[in-house]
Protein backbone atom coordinates (compact mmCIF):
# COMPACT_ATOMS: atom_id res chain seq x y z
CA UNK A 1 0.00 0.00 0.00
CA UNK A 2 1.68 2.96 -1.35
CA UNK A 3 1.07 6.40 -1.25
CA UNK A 4 2.70 10.01 -1.15
CA UNK A 5 2.76 11.68 2.83
CA UNK A 6 -0.32 12.32 4.65
CA UNK A 7 -2.73 10.12 2.59
CA UNK A 8 -4.13 7.78 5.60
CA UNK A 9 -1.89 5.02 4.27
CA UNK A 10 -1.71 4.09 7.84
CA UNK A 11 -4.94 4.21 8.71
CA UNK A 12 -5.96 2.36 6.15
CA UNK A 13 -3.47 -0.35 7.01
CA UNK A 14 -4.60 -0.46 10.58
CA UNK A 15 -8.59 -1.20 9.60
CA UNK A 16 -7.75 -3.74 7.32
CA UNK A 17 -6.67 -5.53 10.58
CA UNK A 18 -10.08 -5.60 11.69
CA UNK A 19 -11.31 -7.75 8.63
CA UNK A 20 -8.01 -9.86 7.66
CA UNK A 21 -5.43 -11.49 9.70
CA UNK A 22 -2.59 -9.30 8.36
CA UNK A 23 0.83 -8.12 9.69
CA UNK A 24 2.56 -4.70 8.63
CA UNK A 25 5.81 -4.17 7.14
CA UNK A 26 6.68 -0.93 7.57
CA UNK A 27 8.21 1.00 4.41
CA UNK A 28 9.39 3.85 5.82
CA UNK A 29 12.66 5.25 5.79
CA UNK A 30 12.39 7.19 8.92
CA UNK A 31 9.79 4.88 10.97
CA UNK A 32 12.83 2.83 11.68
CA UNK A 33 14.48 5.23 13.99
CA UNK A 34 13.78 4.99 17.80
CA UNK A 35 12.35 8.27 20.12
CA UNK A 36 11.01 9.62 16.40
CA UNK A 37 7.76 8.99 17.12
CA UNK A 38 5.45 12.50 16.38
CA UNK A 39 7.81 14.03 13.61
CA UNK A 40 7.10 10.72 11.55
CA UNK A 41 3.51 10.27 12.63
CA UNK A 42 4.34 6.65 13.32
CA UNK A 43 1.36 4.54 15.17
CA UNK A 44 0.75 4.95 18.78
CA UNK A 45 1.31 2.35 20.78
CA UNK A 46 -1.71 0.69 21.12
CA UNK A 47 -1.72 0.36 17.43
CA UNK A 48 2.08 -1.18 17.24
CA UNK A 49 0.21 -3.50 19.81
CA UNK A 50 -2.75 -3.71 17.93
CA UNK A 51 -1.28 -4.78 14.98
CA UNK A 52 2.15 -7.00 14.87
CA UNK A 53 3.99 -4.52 13.28
CA UNK A 54 7.80 -4.75 11.64
CA UNK A 55 10.50 -2.38 10.92
CA UNK A 56 9.27 -0.10 13.41
CA UNK A 57 11.71 1.27 15.91
CA UNK A 58 14.89 -0.97 15.09
CA UNK A 59 17.57 1.50 15.28
CA UNK A 60 19.01 4.77 17.10
CA UNK A 61 19.12 8.15 15.50
CA UNK A 62 22.74 7.97 15.32
CA UNK A 63 22.57 4.71 13.24
CA UNK A 64 21.76 4.34 9.20
CA UNK A 65 19.43 1.62 7.91
CA UNK A 66 20.31 1.02 3.96
CA UNK A 67 18.17 -0.35 1.55
CA UNK A 68 20.44 -3.31 0.92
CA UNK A 69 19.15 -3.79 5.28
CA UNK A 70 15.39 -3.41 4.20
CA UNK A 71 15.30 -5.90 1.22
CA UNK A 72 17.16 -8.67 3.30
CA UNK A 73 14.87 -7.74 6.36
CA UNK A 74 11.52 -7.31 4.10
CA UNK A 75 11.89 -10.62 2.07
CA UNK A 76 12.23 -12.79 5.59
CA UNK A 77 9.32 -11.37 7.15
CA UNK A 78 7.25 -11.59 3.99
CA UNK A 79 8.35 -15.39 3.77
CA UNK A 80 8.06 -15.90 7.27
CA UNK A 81 4.23 -14.01 7.81
CA UNK A 82 3.14 -15.87 4.86
CA UNK A 83 4.46 -19.72 6.21
CA UNK A 84 1.98 -18.26 9.97
CA UNK A 85 -1.02 -18.01 7.66
CA UNK A 86 -1.16 -14.71 7.91
CA UNK A 87 -1.04 -11.35 4.57
CA UNK A 88 1.59 -9.49 4.77
CA UNK A 89 1.11 -5.52 4.34
CA UNK A 90 3.97 -3.47 2.91
CA UNK A 91 3.24 -0.02 4.14
CA UNK A 92 4.87 3.58 3.42
CA UNK A 93 6.22 6.35 1.24
CA UNK A 94 9.81 5.37 0.64
CA UNK A 95 9.84 4.81 -3.07
CA UNK A 96 13.46 3.76 -2.85
CA UNK A 97 12.52 0.66 -0.56
CA UNK A 98 9.67 -0.52 -3.14
CA UNK A 99 11.95 -0.20 -5.81
CA UNK A 100 14.31 -2.48 -4.62
CA UNK A 101 11.39 -4.95 -3.69
CA UNK A 102 9.85 -5.24 -7.12
CA UNK A 103 13.93 -4.54 -9.35
CA UNK A 104 16.36 -5.30 -6.44
CA UNK A 105 19.04 -3.92 -6.18
CA UNK A 106 22.92 -3.80 -6.54
CA UNK A 107 24.93 -6.96 -4.47
CA UNK A 108 27.41 -4.44 -2.91
CA UNK A 109 29.61 -5.06 0.15
CA UNK A 110 28.81 -3.76 3.42
CA UNK A 111 30.18 -0.65 4.81
CA UNK A 112 33.66 -0.84 6.47
CA UNK A 113 34.00 1.48 9.49
CA UNK A 114 37.23 1.90 8.95
CA UNK A 115 37.92 2.81 5.64
CA UNK A 116 34.53 5.30 6.20
CA UNK A 117 36.66 6.77 9.19
CA UNK A 118 39.56 6.94 6.95
CA UNK A 119 37.43 9.07 4.27
CA UNK A 120 35.99 11.43 6.80
CA UNK A 121 39.72 12.06 8.14
CA UNK A 122 40.72 13.03 4.19
CA UNK A 123 37.10 15.46 4.23
CA UNK A 124 38.29 17.25 7.18
CA UNK A 125 42.03 17.66 6.09
CA UNK A 126 41.54 18.08 2.00
CA UNK A 127 38.03 19.02 1.80
CA UNK A 128 35.44 16.98 -0.47
CA UNK A 129 36.53 18.16 -3.65
CA UNK A 130 39.40 15.65 -3.33
CA UNK A 131 37.59 12.56 -2.61
CA UNK A 132 35.61 13.65 -5.55
CA UNK A 133 37.87 13.91 -8.03
CA UNK A 134 39.86 10.07 -7.13
CA UNK A 135 36.01 8.85 -8.02
CA UNK A 136 36.39 10.65 -11.05
CA UNK A 137 40.06 8.88 -12.11
CA UNK A 138 38.41 5.44 -10.65
CA UNK A 139 35.03 5.26 -11.46
CA UNK A 140 34.24 8.05 -14.18
CA UNK A 141 31.16 6.12 -14.84
CA UNK A 142 29.92 6.94 -11.44
CA UNK A 143 31.41 10.24 -10.95
CA UNK A 144 29.44 11.37 -13.54
CA UNK A 145 26.27 10.54 -11.98
CA UNK A 146 26.89 11.85 -8.17
CA UNK A 147 26.93 15.52 -7.49
CA UNK A 148 30.29 17.23 -6.31
CA UNK A 149 28.74 17.76 -3.23
CA UNK A 150 26.87 14.71 -2.28
CA UNK A 151 29.22 13.20 0.34
CA UNK A 152 27.44 10.55 1.69
CA UNK A 153 27.13 9.05 -2.27
CA UNK A 154 30.93 9.80 -3.12
CA UNK A 155 32.29 8.07 0.15
CA UNK A 156 30.52 5.13 -0.53
CA UNK A 157 31.26 4.74 -4.04
CA UNK A 158 35.25 5.06 -3.09
CA UNK A 159 34.38 2.81 -0.08
CA UNK A 160 32.83 0.18 -2.38
CA UNK A 161 36.11 0.65 -4.65
CA UNK A 162 38.83 0.76 -1.82
CA UNK A 163 37.09 -2.95 -0.58
CA UNK A 164 36.08 -4.59 -4.11
CA UNK A 165 38.96 -3.45 -6.41
CA UNK A 166 36.06 -2.60 -8.80
CA UNK A 167 34.31 0.56 -9.64
CA UNK A 168 30.79 0.74 -7.86
CA UNK A 169 29.09 1.29 -11.59
CA UNK A 170 29.99 -1.96 -12.62
CA UNK A 171 29.12 -3.82 -9.54
CA UNK A 172 25.40 -2.26 -9.68
CA UNK A 173 25.10 -4.22 -12.39
CA UNK A 174 24.50 -7.58 -10.42
CA UNK A 175 20.87 -7.25 -8.94
CA UNK A 176 19.32 -8.96 -5.90
CA UNK A 177 16.78 -11.16 -5.16
CA UNK A 178 13.37 -9.29 -5.65
CA UNK A 179 9.29 -10.19 -4.81
CA UNK A 180 9.15 -11.56 -9.07
CA UNK A 181 7.84 -14.72 -7.89
CA UNK A 182 5.90 -13.63 -4.85
CA UNK A 183 1.98 -12.56 -5.41
CA UNK A 184 1.08 -9.37 -5.23
CA UNK A 185 -1.23 -6.65 -5.07
CA UNK A 186 0.50 -3.30 -5.69
CA UNK A 187 -2.33 -0.31 -4.77
CA UNK A 188 -1.46 3.00 -4.63
CA UNK A 189 -3.44 6.20 -2.98
CA UNK A 190 -2.40 9.11 -5.90
CA UNK A 191 -4.28 12.39 -4.70
CA UNK A 192 -6.69 14.10 -7.07
CA UNK A 193 -6.73 17.45 -5.20
CA UNK A 194 -3.44 18.66 -5.10
CA UNK A 195 -4.71 21.28 -2.73
CA UNK A 196 -6.28 19.20 -0.20
CA UNK A 197 -3.04 17.41 -0.22
CA UNK A 198 -1.13 20.59 0.69
CA UNK A 199 -4.20 21.52 3.40
CA UNK A 200 -3.48 17.97 4.99
CA UNK A 201 0.04 18.65 5.01
CA UNK A 202 0.20 21.87 6.73
CA UNK A 203 -2.63 20.45 9.13
CA UNK A 204 -0.57 17.75 10.05
CA UNK A 205 2.54 19.79 10.94
CA UNK A 206 0.94 21.97 13.29
CA UNK A 207 -0.82 19.36 14.67
CA UNK A 208 2.94 17.71 15.38
CA UNK A 209 4.02 21.07 16.58
CA UNK A 210 1.29 21.14 19.33
CA UNK A 211 1.67 17.60 20.24
CA UNK A 212 5.67 18.45 21.03
CA UNK A 213 7.39 18.18 18.18
CA UNK A 214 10.78 20.24 19.17
CA UNK A 215 10.23 18.46 22.29
CA UNK A 216 10.98 15.12 21.31
CA UNK A 217 14.33 16.54 19.02
CA UNK A 218 15.28 18.52 22.27
CA UNK A 219 14.98 15.06 24.73
CA UNK A 220 16.59 13.11 21.61
CA UNK A 221 19.43 15.27 21.71
CA UNK A 222 20.30 14.90 25.41
CA UNK A 223 19.61 11.27 25.22
CA UNK A 224 21.86 11.36 21.78
CA UNK A 225 24.67 13.87 23.27
CA UNK A 226 27.01 13.13 19.62
CA UNK A 227 24.04 13.74 17.16
CA UNK A 228 23.42 16.61 15.24
CA UNK A 229 21.70 17.57 11.98
CA UNK A 230 24.82 15.53 9.65
CA UNK A 231 23.16 12.40 10.44
CA UNK A 232 20.83 10.77 8.13
CA UNK A 233 17.83 10.84 11.25
CA UNK A 234 18.06 14.31 11.35
CA UNK A 235 18.29 14.97 7.60
CA UNK A 236 14.65 13.83 7.39
CA UNK A 237 11.94 16.28 5.91
CA UNK A 238 10.48 18.31 9.60
CA UNK A 239 13.25 17.12 11.74
CA UNK A 240 15.94 19.11 10.09
CA UNK A 241 13.99 22.51 9.30
CA UNK A 242 13.32 21.95 13.19
CA UNK A 243 16.68 21.48 14.24
CA UNK A 244 17.80 25.13 12.15
CA UNK A 245 15.19 26.83 14.45
CA UNK A 246 16.39 25.27 17.68
CA UNK A 247 20.07 26.33 17.20
CA UNK A 248 18.49 29.67 16.37
CA UNK A 249 19.42 29.53 12.33
CA UNK A 250 15.45 30.59 11.22
CA UNK A 251 12.66 31.73 13.12
CA UNK A 252 9.26 29.56 13.89
CA UNK A 253 7.59 31.18 10.76
CA UNK A 254 10.76 30.17 8.47
CA UNK A 255 10.96 26.54 10.38
CA UNK A 256 7.09 26.25 9.65
CA UNK A 257 6.86 27.16 5.79
CA UNK A 258 10.46 25.36 5.33
CA UNK A 259 9.27 22.60 6.83
CA UNK A 260 5.51 22.49 4.83
CA UNK A 261 7.04 23.21 1.38
CA UNK A 262 9.92 20.03 2.06
CA UNK A 263 7.10 17.92 2.93
CA UNK A 264 5.47 19.23 -0.43
CA UNK A 265 8.31 18.35 -2.53
CA UNK A 266 8.62 15.26 -1.33
CA UNK A 267 4.88 14.19 -1.98
CA UNK A 268 5.40 15.70 -5.90
CA UNK A 269 8.66 12.80 -6.12
CA UNK A 270 6.52 9.99 -4.37
CA UNK A 271 3.89 11.26 -6.89
CA UNK A 272 6.05 11.53 -9.98
CA UNK A 273 7.34 7.91 -8.96
CA UNK A 274 4.04 6.54 -8.38
CA UNK A 275 2.40 7.43 -11.45
CA UNK A 276 5.14 5.29 -13.34
CA UNK A 277 4.60 2.30 -11.00
CA UNK A 278 2.42 -0.19 -12.24
CA UNK A 279 -0.09 -0.43 -9.15
CA UNK A 280 -3.99 0.07 -8.43
CA UNK A 281 -5.04 3.59 -7.97
CA UNK A 282 -7.32 3.96 -4.86
CA UNK A 283 -9.37 6.98 -5.32
CA UNK A 284 -8.68 9.64 -2.67
CA UNK A 285 -11.93 11.38 -3.37
CA UNK A 286 -11.05 14.09 -0.72
CA UNK A 287 -9.51 11.77 1.16
CA UNK A 288 -12.61 10.40 2.78
CA UNK A 289 -11.22 7.20 4.64
CA UNK A 290 -14.37 5.64 4.31
CA UNK A 291 -14.48 5.80 0.42
CA UNK A 292 -11.02 4.50 0.10
CA UNK A 293 -11.28 1.89 2.95
CA UNK A 294 -14.14 -0.01 1.18
CA UNK A 295 -12.23 0.45 -2.38
CA UNK A 296 -9.25 -1.10 -0.40
CA UNK A 297 -11.24 -3.47 1.11
CA UNK A 298 -12.71 -4.72 -2.36
CA UNK A 299 -9.50 -5.45 -3.85
CA UNK A 300 -7.83 -7.11 -0.76
CA UNK A 301 -10.30 -9.36 -0.16
CA UNK A 302 -10.60 -10.58 -4.06
CA UNK A 303 -6.82 -10.39 -3.32
CA UNK A 304 -6.87 -12.60 -0.83
CA UNK A 305 -9.91 -14.89 -2.26
CA UNK A 306 -8.09 -15.75 -5.67
CA UNK A 307 -5.55 -19.19 -5.31
CA UNK A 308 -1.86 -18.57 -6.04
Amino acid sequence: LMGPTATGKTELALKLAESFSIEIINVDSVLVYKGMDIGTAKPTIAELNHVQHHLINIISPLESYSVAEFLQSALYLINDIIARGNTPVLVGGTMMYYNALINGISKLPESNPIIRTKLEQRIEQNGLNTLYNELCIVDEFAAKKINCNDKQRIMRALEVFYITGQPISSLQIKKSDTLKNTKLLSLCILPENREILHQRINERFSKMLDSGFLNEILTLRVKYPSLTDTHTSMRSVGYFQAWQYLENKVDEIQMIEMATAATRQLAKRQITWLRKFDAINIASNGFSLSDMYSELHKLVYSFISTKP
